[in-house]
């Protein structure tokens, strides 16, 4: 989330005709993230989030991301739901940009998670993962593996002087997962950034997953790589096995990993670390002047990389064989 476009009051205020939520009370920006512009508003009816999507968003994407929030929240996951405006539509447009308005969500998201939130989202990601199943839209991974050479080159020349030699360690990696990536593993609807800024709590309890804009069909387990590399590691950068563990059994209650599944960890693991140091890398080179927005250092998911670098089996991870049974 942040905010890359104003609104002018009046074109504010006649936007919210088009719905039955009320009259404006309060509208403030959200800062965090780096993708769309959001703003936190009231208005007589409660609490919202309007979002403003910017020029990374593909328009023809939107009613993917909004008809499966709108879908997972049918099968009882705890998410942002589309409100509609009286004509029926999510979508709409302001200030130039595509808009929409979800439902606000309880909740905090934690900075330094429990084992106990780890296993929790482990468990909320399989739950979406089998809701997911028949959600009959399909987007395909922008950023997944056919992606990530496209994306370097939009930040080859600014690479190396971020970190010497990242240009060398960038066009390694991903020569060897080009060479190595799985094929053949089970694939559905992913979240693809369920970082822990994505997830809330409320009294230590899972209270609701958020921000979906990433997601699209890929490997079902390419998420579960994504979670451990958000979840799993500390202010250090160091892994935390513990962690890990409960976050791969709370997958592993709901949804049972294939064997295939769990021994492509290791290199699942990889390519996500390296898909974020790529985007992380792009913001960090080609962030827009006076956004109200931090771009994030991508020198976090260059030890991570390293760190899976040297992984050498799925036990290391925590979960050192796969159960005999699952639910």
């Amino acid at each position: 989330m942040a905010v890359y476009t104003d609104i002018p009051d009046d074109e504010l205020a006649l936007h919210l005709e088009r719905y039955n939520i009320g009259e404006l009370h309060a509208i403030k920006g959200i800062a965090e993230g780096v993708e769309n512009s959001n703003f936190l508003i009231t208005t007589d009816n409660g609490t919202y989030i309007l979002t403003l999507y910017e020029k990374r968003v593909d328009p023809a994407d939107l009613p993917f991301f909004l008809g499966l929030m709108k879908h997972l929240s049918s099968k009882g996951i705890t998410c942002p739901e589309p409100i509609e405006m009286r004509s029926g539509e999510s979508l709409a447009q302001l200030a130039g940009r595509p808009a929409a308005i979800v439902s606000f969500l309880d909740g905090i998201s934690l900075r330094r998670p429990s084992s106990a939130n780890c296993r929790q989202a482990g468990e909320v990601l399989a739950k979406m993962h089998v809701a997911a199943r028949d959600f009959d839209i399909r987007r395909e991974n922008a950023l997944g593996l056919a992606g990530w050479r496209p994306l370097f080159e939009n930040s080859r020349k600014g690479a190396d002087g971020v970190l010497a030699g990242l240009t060398e360690l960038v066009e390694t990696e991903i020569g060897y997962l080009e060479a190595n990536w799985p094929a053949k593993l089970p694939a559905g609807v992913i979240h693809a950034d369920m970082f822990p800024d994505n997830v809330l709590f409320l009294k230590n309890q899972l209270s609701g997953v958020i921000d979906f804009y990433f997601a699209c069909n890929d490997l079902l387990a390419l998420d579960i790589a994504i979670c451990l590399n958000a979840w799993c590691f500390e202010p250090d950068w160091s892994f935390n096995v513990t962690k890990a563990g409960a976050l791969l059994a709370g997958y592993q209650s709901v949804r049972a990993l294939t064997q295939e599944e769990y021994d492509a960890l290791p290199l699942l693991c990889r390519g996500s670390a390296l898909r974020f140091l790529l985007t992380r890398l792009y913001d960090w080179l080609n962030v827009p002047p006076n956004a109200l927005v931090t771009p994030k250092d991508p020198s976090e998911y260059i030890a991570k990389l390293r760190f899976h670098q040297g992984v050498k089996s799925p036990g290391e991870y925590g979960l050192h064989q796969l159960p005999l049974e699952s639910k």
